[in-house]
């Protein structure tokens, strides 16, 4: 078998079978096939696209070029999420304690952020002694007993895909429906779950600009995913506007102890609780009206957020951060953000919200870069809203007083305004 008849075949439009599919990924991962090739038939496949079966096999073969977890002693309780990244996006800080306390098993490995999108890593380490790093028993022993366990992606999990997005972030193929959902699936079907919930999103903070596209790209992951076995439900949600008031990392987990708390609802606690519904669904094996009724339940009792402490606990967190959240880290300087202008907010690009936290020093431009826990912002109004001339939009919280300018900049021009009332935002779409 040759790579040049592989890139070939592609590149005239023909499905790949099999066997050159898993020779291409297993040559590719050992380092026998060059990245001129490999990146040959990226681009191919970008231009030609891949059939489902074609994509459920090379999400296979990419989950299977390392480790894979075995959770199979959890049975159906195995439960997992996957967001493909936003802009105040602490929905796993909610939902995997309220899915613990219902009795889900969710052994979870999340990422760190890099650019205008946050990580849950980054915001679990802003409480003092968490440990996102564990030997596989430890994180085994934690899921069996408490429920949940979050830790970095470590080990040896979908090296095919480290080495493939590697040379898609270099080639322009990273934007390619196959790609992508055999990228995410791949590393999701090694982390061992029985069924999946994926938060898909769209708008001007996401990956995926538009609703068509994400529902695209949702199709595919859900068809991949059943086809290698697994349980996977999608929800399309709204990116257009950051989600929750608080960005920063210290400051999510503040706003996620308010939601557990039952102190806050709004976006953030629907989005949460149909992601929650979903995966409590799943492994229950009722319908998500019924699963609605308990993950409000969980949450109003005090279940969720006593989980919550038992889990960070369970990591070495220090709980007193989480019953007294002034003890997170918080940063010394903060300014407010006043209007310019009388009327609504009619739009924010989120993206740009998100690089002005990075720029206050929340987040990274390079993936070694450090971030400042306390750092990020807080929103006192969002798209929909009404605000007077000088009325405060937002209040930016830094460690150098140097960086407020030029985020102040970014944050302004990330805000249209209009004379007309706009509707509040669709959530889930």
């Amino acid at each position: 078998m040759r790579m040049y008849d592989i890139i070939h075949k592609k590149r005239c439009g023909l499905a790949l079978d099999e066997a050159e599919i898993r020779f291409f990924v297993e040559g590719y991962t050992r380092g026998d096939i060059p990245d001129y090739q490999a990146s040959a038939l990226c681009m191919a496949i970008c231009c030609r696209g891949m059939t489902s079966g074609e994509t459920a096999v090379l999400t296979d073969a990419i989950m299977r070029s390392g480790d894979v977890v075995d959770l199979s002693m959890f049975g159906d309780l195995s439960v997992d999420k996957h967001s493909t990244g936003g802009v105040g996006d602490k929905t796993s800080l909610i939902v995997a304690p309220v899915v613990a306390s219902l009795g889900g098993k969710m052994a979870k490995m999340s990422g760190r952020g890099l650019g205008h999108t946050g990580g849950t890593v980054d915001k679990l380490e802003s409480i003092a002694g968490y440990r996102t790093s564990m030997t596989r028993e430890e994180f085994i022993e934690t899921v069996k007993n408490v429920g949940v366990c979050v830790v970095g992606q470590s080990g040896d999990l979908a090296p095919a895909d480290k080495k493939l997005y590697a040379l898609r972030d270099v080639t322009a193929t990273v934007d390619c429906v196959p790609l992508i959902a055999s990228s995410i699936m791949g590393k999701k079907l090694a982390a061992g779950a029985k069924s999946i919930v994926l938060d898909v999103k769209a708008g001007s903070g996401a990956f995926m600009k538009t609703v068509d596209d994400a529902r695209k790209l949702a199709d595919e992951m859900i068809r991949v995913g059943t086809m290698c076995g697994r349980n996977v439900r999608a929800l399309v949600t709204n990116m257009d506007i950051p989600l929750g008031h608080n960005v920063g990392n210290s400051l999510e987990v503040v706003e996620a102890v308010r939601v557990l708390r039952g102190e806050q609802k709004g976006d953030l606690y629907e989005i949460c609780v149909a992601l929650a519904s979903n995966l409590v669904s799943m492994f229950k094996k009722i319908s998500v009206q019924e699963s609605q009724l308990m993950v409000a339940k969980s949450i109003e009792s005090g279940a969720a957020f006593a989980k919550m402490k038992e889990w960070i606990a369970a990591q070495g967190g220090d709980v007193s951060m989480i019953e007294d959240t002034l003890k997170l880290p918080r940063a010394p300087y903060s300014r407010e953000i006043a209007s310019p202008c009388d009327g609504y907010i009619s739009h924010m690009n989120t993206e740009g919200i998100g690089l002005c936290a990075s720029l206050l020093g929340a987040g990274r431009v390079n993936k070694g870069d450090s971030i400042d826990f306390g750092a990020g912002i807080e929103l006192a109004k969002k798209t929909g809203d009404y605000v007077g001339k000088g009325e405060k939009i937002a209040t930016l919280h830094a460690s150098n007083e140097a960086l407020f300018a030029d985020a102040k900049e970014k944050f302004l021009s990330s805000l249209e305004f209009s004379d007309k009332k706009t509707g509040k935002p669709q959530l889930i779409f």
